[in-house]
């Protein structure tokens, strides 16, 4: 898992997934396990068939998160790949969401 740098106990990251993504729920199995995880940002899927996660809260949660997709994410996708990189956000997120 990669590792994440971060100056205090909260880090941002953004996550770029490709596989079988879109239309198997994908944006709503991430969603729950955002949510469940404390997690602000947002999920969506891209124009090319890939999706973007940006998930922002305390390290150990968002890196659960990059550790649930390292493993498959929900079991009705097919990830091939994933890349994460850590951002500093320029704007703040209060929950997660799917974006449309």
């Amino acid at each position: 898992m990669p590792t994440i740098q971060h100056s205090n106990t909260h880090s941002c990251i953004v996550m770029h997934i490709v596989g079988r993504v879109q239309g198997v729920g994908f944006r709503f199995f991430t969603y729950q396990k955002a949510k469940s995880l404390n997690l602000s940002g947002y999920v969506k899927n891209l124009d090319n068939g890939d999706v973007e996660i940006v998930a922002c809260g305390k390290i150990n949660q968002v890196e659960a998160l990059i550790e649930w997709i390292k493993q498959g994410g929900p079991a009705s996708a097919n990830i091939t790949h994933y890349s994460v990189k850590q951002i500093q956000l320029h704007e703040h997120y209060t929950s997660f969401n799917v974006k449309y």
